[in-house]
């Protein structure tokens, strides 16, 4: 688990590499959909936070040219503040999920996360469990395939192409994101593990905890301020964020409403 890689961020805590143990469990095979969470809703009646707050931040290059002005993010612009954005009104108010529906839900909180995986009988992965996961049985690769990022001139997952955030390729195919189950699954059937959205794990986020976090199904730190991301997203590019690979991580506060973060599930497996 880890990587003391030159492309590592050693400021995230990436490091040290170190051999970690976590009990047999089972993982969705991918994202928790727009299809999934609406049957939370529907059968819940669960508001999400940015529902209950009026607004969620939108990536900018996602909005229609005459889009009212509205707050960025100072130290990233391309984040926009928009009224009336929320799961099923990703873009704000005049879009809608009617051809998302298989795609990952987003502007969800942690709570929100955290809410939908109780209610199906599961909860959020810890971080060793989502890096065990996502290595698709590979050990110290950059990716769940590999470390060539494209091999053979073939794209394997769905981040940011050309130049961000001005211009995007779509050399993958995708701008914003894509089907959960969109580009082949890793070595054990898992669709983007890597890009298309950030995942939320149950962790506590700390860059030094892990230096003494015991080796045997690590739960993270007792408490904390923010929670740790994986996987990277659609927006990630190598110019500012390479990461979008297994051993990156960030640190994202759990009342965050956003346009690239999303979940899956894991159950613990009782047989193990």
């Amino acid at each position: 688990m880890g990587s003391d890689a030159p492309t590592a961020y050693p400021s995230d805590g990436e490091g040290p590499v170190r051999e970690v143990t976590v009990s047999a469990f089972s993982i969705d095979a991918c994202a928790v959909s727009n299809a999934r969470f609406s049957e939370f809703v529907e059968a819940t009646g669960h508001r999400t936070e940015a529902e209950r707050c009026g607004w969620s931040f939108v990536f900018a290059g996602l909005l229609p040219d005459d889009f009212p002005p509205t707050r960025g993010v100072a130290s990233a612009p391309w984040w926009r503040q928009v009224e009336g954005a929320s799961w099923h009104r990703p873009e704000g108010p005049g879009s809608d999920i009617s051809r998302r529906a298989d795609h990952p839900v987003v502007h969800v909180t942690w709570h929100d996360a955290a809410s939908y995986a109780s209610w199906v009988g599961k909860r959020l992965p810890t971080e060793a469990e989502w890096e065990r996961a996502a290595r698709g049985g590979l050990s110290a690769r950059a990716f769940p395939w590999g470390d060539e990022r494209e091999p053979g001139g073939g794209h394997r997952m769905n981040v940011w192409q050309g130049s961000f955030p001005q211009h995007n390729s779509l050399e993958d195919g995708w701008y914003g994101t894509c089907p959960v189950d969109a580009f082949e699954p890793n070595g054990l059937g898992l669709h983007n593990m890597t890009g298309n959205v950030w995942e939320w794990c149950s962790d506590w986020f700390d860059t030094s905890y892990r230096r003494r976090d015991r080796r045997a199904d690590p739960p993270g730190p007792p408490s904390g301020t923010h929670r740790v991301t994986k996987g990277g997203s659609y927006l990630c590019h190598e110019s500012y964020c390479r990461r979008y690979r297994v051993a990156a991580r960030s640190a994202v506060t759990p009342d965050s409403m956003v346009g690239n973060i999303g979940f899956r599930c894991v159950a613990t497996d009782e047989r193990g």
